[in-house]
């Protein structure tokens, strides 16, 4: 039997306590409030714009919208920060189990790889608002399968993946819009599944899990 199981198990309810306490949270005090409306509005636009090239405005937009929100229902941001973390640990230890990847839990994140090699390593990401651009072109792979889960509240996300590269995408955003090759999504509960056709009996491949509350998704396989 595997010593490993009751940690597991025991860490496993952990997290799940944390769904079930900001899903409580979420249904006892959840009401939809013109301020809800205006500040939802706010932070998606403030997304686009980011998309867009209006950083500067869109950030602010963000920041505005991302207040009243916290100031009219302060009690649902916990209970969704909640629940996406506690979504997060479980996808992350059912994916990864105790191979040692990388897991990380960030405020902000930005990170860009788009100019010179980078050595690419399995990873957990979860953070309240992240920014990253990933030219996985410059990628050197440490290992024979990558996986990848990036997940949090608000995302803008630009990830570029060669043709040759085997790699297995699913992708989500619950509010936003999201492109994985060819395919596009955009509205509210999007989600894509692609994989390159070569995937299964490739010798070195990556697997990408991609989830976010809010998100401006874009994968491009080059």
């Amino acid at each position: 039997m595997d010593s490993r199981q009751p940690n597991y198990n025991r860490g496993r309810n952990t997290y799940l306590v944390l769904i079930g306490a900001g899903l409580f949270v979420l249904l006892s005090k959840v009401v939809a409030t013109p301020a809800t409306v205006i500040s939802l509005f706010m932070v998606a636009l403030g997304v686009y714009c980011i998309r867009s090239g209006t950083r500067r405005k869109g950030y602010v937009l963000l920041g505005i919208g991302g207040f009243i929100l916290v100031g009219s229902h302060f009690a649902v941001i916990v209970s969704l920060v909640l629940i996406s973390l506690g979504y997060f640990y479980i996808k992350s230890k059912e994916i990864h189990g105790e191979t040692g990847a990388i897991q990380r839990t960030r405020l902000i994140e930005s990170q860009k790889r788009n100019k010179e090699a980078w050595i690419l390593r399995s990873l957990s990401l979860w953070c309240v608002i992240g920014e990253l651009s990933l030219d996985f072109t410059l990628a050197i792979p440490e290992e024979p399968e990558t996986t990848l889960v990036l997940q949090g509240m608000i995302g803008d996300i630009d990830l570029y993946f060669p043709e040759d590269m085997a790699v297995s995408i699913e992708s989500s955003v619950l509010f936003g819009q999201m492109r994985v090759g060819t395919e596009r999504e955009s509205g509210t509960m999007n989600k894509i599944r692609w994989q390159s056709p070569h995937y299964e009996t490739a010798d070195t491949k990556v697997k990408l899990i991609v989830s976010y509350l809010v998100g401006d998704i874009d994968i491009k396989v080059l």
